[in-house]
């Protein structure tokens, strides 16, 4: 009887990558995790960009997270982006990025975009602002932004770019919440 190997190998299961994601503020700590290394894995290894991709910013920033879901449950950290404010009004983006292995799907930046541009209007923003390497100017443009001006960094070209905050949905996160009950007591 003659035995056969079978490499295995990534693409033996590309099919069976998760097609179900929510896109979340990244709370648990295993997302936080998980937010983290995507972005090393992307800036540091990927791109060599930043040998360290955390700087001042992610001291106040909030995470957002593209998580994978395999039957419901949340599994795997696929995309990451964060965004904070540097005076009232004013936010940023940045770090965006998406599990390699994702990329194919198309619509995962642009949820979080959406989501972190969405996330902003809610929390006060009126200018909402990202430094986007210039490879992705024209992708941004499809998400309803326009470019401010180029720059270089880290060696590499940039573009200043701004939100068209009338373009993105206005989300009110209360809105989300089960309604309390009354427990028929004064407080």
């Amino acid at each position: 009887m003659a035995l056969h190997a079978f490499a295995l190998t990534h693409d033996t299961f590309v099919d069976f990558l998760a097609g179900d994601m929510l896109v979340k503020s990244a709370v648990e700590a295993w997302e936080r995790a998980g937010y983290y290394a995507l972005r090393h894995a992307v800036f540091s290894t990927e791109q060599g960009l930043l040998e360290q991709d955390k700087d001042s910013h992610d001291f106040q920033a909030i995470p957002i997270v593209a998580v994978a879901r395999h039957c419901g449950m949340p599994d795997q950290v696929i995309g990451a982006v964060r965004i904070y404010s540097t005076e009232p009004g004013i936010w940023y983006g940045g770090r965006l990025c998406v599990d390699q292995d994702y990329r194919r799907h198309g619509m995962i930046g642009k949820a979080l975009v959406n989501e972190a541009v969405s996330r902003a209007i809610d929390l006060g923003c009126t200018t909402f602002l990202a430094t986007v390497q210039q490879a992705n100017e024209e992708y941004f443009h499809s998400l309803h932004w326009q470019s401010l001006h180029g720059l270089e960094l880290l060696g590499q070209p940039h573009v200043l770019m701004q939100a068209q905050l009338d373009q993105y949905p206005f989300i009110p996160r209360q809105a989300a919440l089960p309604a309390r009950r009354s427990s028929g007591h004064a407080r």
